[in-house]
This record gives C-alpha cells, sequence and structure tokens, in this order.
C-alpha cells in the first residue's frame, strides 16, 4: 500500500490541529504489520477553507471512531471501580478541599475488551505517600490499585517523562496497568477519617464531646459535622504527660518533639481540659480552638513560638506520622472488610515501604 499524497477539503473551516488529527484517524484505519510493504505518506499542505469540495471530510474519516466503540474495547476495570466505590462510600469526595486539594481517581488503568481481555487482580497496596519504591512494591504484590493518602499529582503536568521521581513513578504504573486513588482531604474532614484515629491517640479513650475545628460547608447527607481536625473537650481534666504516653504508644515513637511554655519537668503534671488535633499540617485548622493542647504533623518555628507564648502545649509528630497510623490499623481492614464481600480473592496490604523521610538519631 503506497499513498502518495492526501488533500484535504472541508465544508467548514478546519484548524490545523483538527485537520491533522482527522488525517491521522484516516491513516489509523490501514493495517500496517511488518508483512505488508512499506507505506510512504506525504501529506500535502491542507487547504483550510469553506469550499464545498468534500474529497475527504473530516466527519467521515472520524466517524468509525466514535466515543461508543472506544468505550466498547477500552474500560475502566470493574475491581477498580469498587475500590473507588468504597472510597466514596466512608470518604465522601465533596468533604475535601478542592479549592486547592486534588482528590479521587489520579491515575487509572484499562481491561482491554476482545480477545485481549485482561482482567486486573483484586489486589490494593494502602499507602502514605506513593514513592517510586512504593511502586515497585506495589509490582512486587500484583497490586492493581493503589490508595495513597497523599495525591501524587497535585498541580498540574505538562508533560510526563523520565525526568524526576514523580514523572518516573507514574511511567512506571501506568506502564503495569496500576491505578492511584487519593482520598486526602476527604479522608482529613470524614467523621470516622484520619483525626478519628489521632485524637483516639491523644486521649486514649478518656471521655469527653468532640467537634470538628473547621466544619464542612454543605457535607453530603450522612456526614453532618464533618470537618478539618477535631477539638476533645474532657469530662474529667488529664495530666499533659499521660496524652504525650498516649501518643507515643499510638504512633509507635519512643521519642516525641514538644513545645512548652514550661521546659521543667512539671509540664506533664499539668491539667489538660482540652486537645485540639489535626493530622499533618495543621497549624492553620487548629490555632485558633482555644485548646489547651494541639497535637498535629509539622509545624513552622514561628507557630511553635506563637504556641508557647499563648500558653500552648504542642505536641508534633512528624508529618506523614501523624497519618499512615490510622492507614495501617482502620483503612486496610475495611477496605478489606468491604472488598472481600465485593470481589473473591480480593486482598489489602499496608505498604511496607512507605515511612516518613526524617527520624531522630542518636549521635
Amino acid at each position: 500500500m503506497s499513498l502518495k499524497l492526501l488533500r484535504v477539503s472541508c465544508s467548514r473551516r478546519l484548524t490545523p490541529q483538527a485537520a491533522r488529527s482527522s488525517a491521522l484517524l484516516w491513516f489509523s484505519r490501514f493495517s500496517l504489520s511488518g508483512s505488508e510493504p512499506a507505506s510512504d505518506f506525504h501529506l500535502a499542505t491542507p487547504r483550510y477553507c469553506s469550499s464545498t469540495s468534500t474529497s475527504l471530510s473530516a466527519s467521515n474519516m472520524a466517524a468509525p471512531f466514535s466515543t461508543a466503540a472506544a468505550h466498547a474495547d477500552y474500560k475502566s476495570p470493574s475491581f477498580t471501580q469498587k475500590v473507588v466505590d468504597v472510597m466514596r462510600k466512608h470518604f465522601p469526595e465533596e468533604l475535601a478541599e478542592r479549592s486547592w486539594d486534588n482528590v479521587g481517581l489520579l491515575l487509572g488503568n484499562l481491561e482491554t475488551g476482545g480477545s485481549e481481555t485482561k482482567k486486573a487482580s483484586p489486589v490494593v497496596l494502602v499507602t502514605n505517600d506513593l514513592t517510586y519504591a512504593v511502586a515497585k512494591e506495589a509490582i512486587t504484590k500484583k497490586a492493581s490499585v493503589i490508595v495513597a493518602y497523599h495525591p501524587i499529582i497535585f498541580s498540574g503536568l505538562k508533560s510526563i517523562t523520565s525526568k524526576d521521581a514523580q514523572q518516573a513513578t507514574l511511567i512506571l504504573l501506568a506502564s503495569h496497568g496500576i491505578a492511584v486513588y487519593s482520598p486526602h482531604t476527604a479522608l482529613d474532614a470524614a467523621p470516622n477519617g484520619i483525626n478519628a484515629w489521632l485524637a483516639d491517640a491523644a486521649t486514649d479513650s478518656a471521655k469527653g464531646t468532640r467537634a470538628a475545628a473547621r466544619l464542612t460547608a454543605n457535607p453530603p447527607e450522612g456526614f453532618t459535622g464533618a470537618g478539618a481536625g477535631l477539638v476533645v473537650t474532657f469530662d474529667e481534666p488529664q495530666t499533659a504527660g499521660h496524652i504525650a504516653s498516649s501518643l507515643a504508644a499510638a504512633t509507635g515513637h519512643r521519642h516525641l518533639t514538644v513545645a512548652t511554655p514550661d521546659r521543667s519537668a512539671t509540664w506533664r503534671e499539668r491539667p489538660v481540659k482540652s486537645v485540639a488535633v489535626c493530622a499533618g499540617s495543621g497549624w492553620d485548622v487548629i490555632k485558633d480552638t482555644g485548646a489547651d493542647v494541639f497535637v498535629t504533623g509539622e509545624v513552622s518555628h514561628h507557630s511553635a513560638l506563637k504556641a508557647v507564648q499563648d500558653g500552648i502545649l504542642l505536641f508534633t509528630l512528624f508529618h506523614s506520622n501523624s497519618e499512615r497510623g490510622f492507614l495501617r490499623e482502620r483503612l486496610v481492614p475495611l477496605l478489606q472488610g468491604e472488598l472481600t464481600a465485593l470481589e473473591a480473592g480480593a486482598k489489602v496490604y499496608m505498604s511496607e515501604v512507605d515511612r516518613d523521610p526524617f527520624e531522630i538519631i542518636t549521635v
């Protein structure tokens, strides 16, 4: 097959890009397997005009490639959709702070139709941060979906190359058919989400009332009271030392960072009537709550100074250490239970290589 010339004439003005795309669609209908003679394509300069001559119109070329036809060949695996549905059921995306956050299905995967059908394995890997090492772990575990708390795609990408770790990770995942779902601030705001776990970690089941530090506007039905952060007001005062011990036990860390107005050992005996928690970088969420103790992942130097000058005791756990425990202890069992009922053989794993980039060392 040798096509020496294609001249596109149209009944309406086409942009160069549109004409070029239409030509490519037309060419793609021809088989170019190695068993056939080499094809030689030469495009003449198209006439982008309003001519009534329609030797090959854009609409005629594109017709066989309708959206319906594409969906028949390529579809999202049913297991991927089940994972997304379960996440949205418990942590609706409407709870997320979409003015700046990026949540939802960030990288899809495909099941090809016809004789090439490839069913995605019903395996999920849960991680706090999606690094290249976590992506390799997902491949080893034969995962088809990663639930990553932090979104790997946060701002727009104009290209996807191997020039940095983020883009290389996306290429690796796409090449292995692994989808990525990120709940992020939807998980923060849900009443049964990450801050509920952090509040439990700080209070050690001490009785009291709870309220969101910052309510979500117009939450979906069934999620009244949802919002960022939590403020716990105790029925009976607790000691600051007890809160510190509870946090250490819940996070599995022997050391905590604390900013206190009183650097003597007596701070441990300080009575605490209320504690405000917010996983991650939570200062802006809890700074105006008026609680006696703040618990978050990280704060700036100047925020810590303000806290101690205002008489507030501040605990920081490192950013992801204030989040990862929820994923391991509550999200993994939740997904396992829900998905087992929906898909035979479903498996949900917590990443073994995901970790906070910081650690405390003794020199």
